[in-house]
């Protein structure tokens, strides 16, 4: 049986569509899809695109221990993390999260303890660009052990 790969950091755009694929099962009754996207505006200034660096081997380390404790809190039957890293545009799919669940419940709360323990947890960095040519690092939270 081939191993599926259900955490990456990437730098090629993502399909929800595949994220979603990845935790499918036929067990499940409830799958839940977060997709995060490059949004146009950001403390009421335009913007044009945004970088993430990251370091990428310790990211992963820390998806693995995000899909972890969800399956250790919830009766996940599929998960599947995939996370953007180098320039991106306004528009374009940054994060993706898929949960799947024998109940929508499960699915929905173990999907947004993902989403929300990515963003805590992951060591990126954001940077935004703004249409009148300055850029600014995202000040994020502070990274959780």
């Amino acid at each position: 049986m081939k191993v599926k790969k259900t955490a990456m950091i990437t730098r090629r755009p993502i399909d929800p569509s595949k994220v979603l694929a990845a935790a499918a099962d036929d067990a499940a009754g409830g799958a839940v899809l977060f997709v995060g996207t490059i949004r146009k505006k950001s403390d009421g200034k335009r913007v044009r695109g945004l970088s993430y660096e990251v370091y990428r081997e310790m990211a992963e380390r820390k998806m693995g221990d995000i899909e972890a404790e969800a399956r250790r809190r919830w009766p996940v039957i599929g998960i599947a993390m995939s996370h953007r890293y180098g320039e991106l545009e306004v528009g374009e799919v940054s994060v993706a999260v898929a949960v799947s669940c024998e109940h929508r419940a499960d699915a929905f709360e173990a999907c947004r303890y993902s989403i929300d323990a990515i963003k805590g947890t992951l060591p990126m960095w954001k940077k935004e660009r703004f249409a009148d040519g300055t850029e600014t690092w995202v000040k994020g939270a502070p990274i959780e052990g």
